[in-house]
């Protein structure tokens, strides 16, 4: 009988074994603090030199890249940005890991991202809170802060083309919120400081912000993006198309800037965004975190989860999924546009391989987001495809529908 169990014992320890050697490995990359930015005056909020991760490709991969700029909201007034100069969204020193992990879009194994896994793959730290389009000369000699995310964006740019990027011939400019706007508003940008004949595109996550008003009837989000452009010296590194026509601060909304983008561009979005709907950084119509916007807590326990709403604060809910689409379908019409648009409520994530590729992945026509993105940057297929409105959104295992 006791061999019996030990030979059990061997059995069930070799199949966990082996299970285990079928998990991807953790992938740990380095930090790279770029020093030699500092001389061109591309710092962080507190005036300490950007930083990224970088891990390079190799075999088929060599000559592709694919940059992830992190998000992380803004700031918008002085005391703002001061307190992000404490934080990793505005200072390198002694904030930042020496190590973060590469998961999603940028891991290194095949089974978790079949399309881009042996590309060198780069995430760019977010420490300006101006997703990287500001640049003001002067430093305030009281505050200290420096205005200076267009010139970090160039930097780094300049660094990676330096360590190869010059010579690509498959390129990928993406990011999740904050850093999808970045991606949005530089995605030009990124195209011109690349071969002509390289293959260049833009993916943008979650960063498909709405001008919808407060449930105040103000239009705070407008005012915030306002303070943001004044604040940072914004509007001369916005697309000169849009601010022709139109306030520059408007111009950070992607229904009026988006149309100008050239390069051929991919957005990736929920019409029931988690942070446009509720998160307690929100500034939208649907931010209901505020006392002076909700000082009976009525949405508190909605905004924990959503499963916990009343009907009638499901019907707002959809009310403004309703407004997300009619300013996403007022877009122009382009071929070279793809569009990956669900009813899960989340806040996306590309970067997480639990909504990357993974059987939890959100998914639209039975396509997971990699797929859909892989199809389209490699022109196996097109990709304009959105689904049915909250609460049926039988293919969002990330949602807390």
């Amino acid at each position: 009988m006791m061999v019996t169990f030990f030979l059990a014992l061997l059995a069930s320890s070799a199949m966990l074994t082996a299970i285990m050697a079928q998990q991807p490995q953790e992938l740990k990359v380095n930090i790279t603090i770029l020093h030699s930015a500092t001389a061109e005056g591309a710092v962080c909020l507190d005036g300490s030199p950007p930083a990224y991760h970088l891990d390079q490709g190799y075999g088929s991969g060599l000559l592709s890249w694919i940059i992830v700029v992190d998000g992380g909201g803004w700031c918008s007034s002085i005391s703002d940005c001061q307190h992000r100069s404490n934080s990793g969204l505005g200072s390198s020193t002694n904030t930042l890991p020496p190590q973060v992990t590469f998961s999603g879009i940028l891991h290194d194994d095949s089974r978790i991202n079949p399309d881009f896994y042996n590309w060198n793959r780069v995430r760019v730290r977010y420490c300006d809170g101006s997703s990287f389009t500001g640049d003001v000369e002067d430093v305030d000699p009281d505050t200290k802060l420096y205005y200076r995310g267009a010139r970090i964006f160039r930097a780094i740019m300049n660094d990676l083309s330096r360590k190869g990027m010059q010579t690509a011939e498959n390129a990928i400019l993406t990011g999740t919120s904050a850093g999808g706007l970045a991606t949005i508003l530089n995605c030009d940008k990124f195209k011109s400081l690349l071969p002509d004949d390289a293959r260049v595109k833009c993916v943008a996550d979650a960063a498909f912000f709405i001008n919808a008003k407060a449930i105040s009837g103000t239009l705070d989000i407008q005012d915030e993006y306002r303070r943001v452009v004044t604040l940072h010296g914004s509007a001369k590194n916005l697309p000169l198309s849009c601010t022709s026509i139109m306030e520059p601060s408007l111009c950070f909304f992607p229904r009026n800037v988006v149309p100008y983008v050239q390069t051929p561009f991919f957005i990736i979005n929920s019409h029931y965004d988690s942070w446009q709907v509720n998160d307690t950084n929100a500034v939208t119509f649907w931010s209901l975190n505020s006392e002076y916007l909700d000082p009976q807590h009525i949405w508190k326990h909605c905004k924990s989860h959503i499963s916990n709403c009343t009907f009638i604060q499901r019907m707002i809910i959809q009310g403004y999924g309703v407004e997300f689409l009619k300013a996403f379908l007022g877009l122009t019409p382009s071929f070279t546009r793809g569009y990956f648009i669900t009813s899960c409520y989340s806040h996306g994530e590309i970067v997480w391989t639990s909504y990357w590729f993974s059987p939890t992945s959100p998914r639209v026509l039975n396509k997971t987001i990699a797929e859909a993105v892989a199809d389209w940057y490699f022109d196996r297929a097109g990709f304009h495809q959105y689904i049915h409105p909250y609460p049926c959104a039988r293919d969002c295992a990330l949602s807390t529908s």
